[in-house]
């Protein structure tokens, strides 16, 4: 197997798992370990994985994006620390973005009983799980249903949310670093997030630790677009404080 077979075998397994571990994958393709980490290295400069320790993540891109099925299973309890910690940051909002993925999806499940809310979102899985809810009144974007994440996107999408000055925008991203901001795989998600953005008075970023460092596609905001960014401690305290530095508060939770 040549080098280049292996790391093509390599970022699938990465993207198949979620995660791909030194150890297993040189196991699996019976060389060293240094060996995966040179290929991991490789993978990581051509942008299509993002290096942690003992492994890789594979980094979203205009050609793969994981289906919301397989981000309901993945990293489940970091998640729900971040979701609860975005929660604590709602303040007096009363007119809410929520966007489409699932560590959005579960801070609406943890949202204040007997707050009248207006919660504003292209997600169908989001709206959904409060539409029931006596206190909160659900506003769900139109437009054309992207199936991999069950989200409108479109024209109809970014029109409506235009006509909207909404509190608090909570928001997600495929990538967020320090020179190319905030970015996603597909263009019309691009702008329906960029255009949350401009109807939003304050913003919080919420997202697990992969996410950092990572470029996707289009890019739709700035980090210092953000009053606060939330992950999880898998994020180095060092790297948080090189966030904060552009302007955002940085939780790590």
């Amino acid at each position: 197997m040549t080098a280049e077979e292996r790391q093509h075998r390599i970022l699938a397994l990465a993207r198949h798992e979620g995660r791909v571990e030194v150890t297993t994958a040189a196991a699996e393709f019976g060389v060293a370990p240094e060996t995966v980490r040179r290929d991991l290295r490789e993978l990581e400069h051509r942008g299509l994985v993002r290096r942690t320790h003992g492994g890789a993540y594979p980094v979203e891109s205009a050609g793969f994006e994981t289906s919301l099925a397989r981000r309901e299973n993945q990293n489940v309890a970091d998640k729900r620390r971040i979701a609860a910690a975005a929660v604590r940051l709602l303040g007096d909002a009363e007119t809410v973005f929520v966007d489409e993925g699932y560590t959005p999806q579960l801070l609406t499940s943890m949202l204040p009983a007997g707050r009248k809310l207006t919660i504003v979102t292209a997600s169908l899985s989001t709206a959904a799980s409060v539409a029931e809810s006596n206190d909160i009144t659900v506003l769900l974007l139109g437009g054309r249903v992207r199936g991999r994440t069950l989200a409108s996107v479109g024209s109809w999408a970014t029109d409506m949310l235009s006509t909207f000055v909404i509190d608090l925008a909570y928001l997600g991203a495929n990538g967020i670093s320090r020179e190319f901001g905030l970015t996603t795989p597909d263009p019309a998600v691009a702008a329906v997030k960029s255009q949350a953005v401009r109807s939003s008075r304050r913003r919080v970023f919420l997202g697990f630790h992969s996410k950092f460092g990572a470029n996707s596609f289009c890019r739709f905001a700035d980090v210092r677009d953000f009053e606060t960014i939330v992950t999880d401690t898998g994020l180095s305290a060092t790297e948080a404080h090189r966030y904060s530095l552009l302007g955002p508060q940085v939780q790590r939770v």
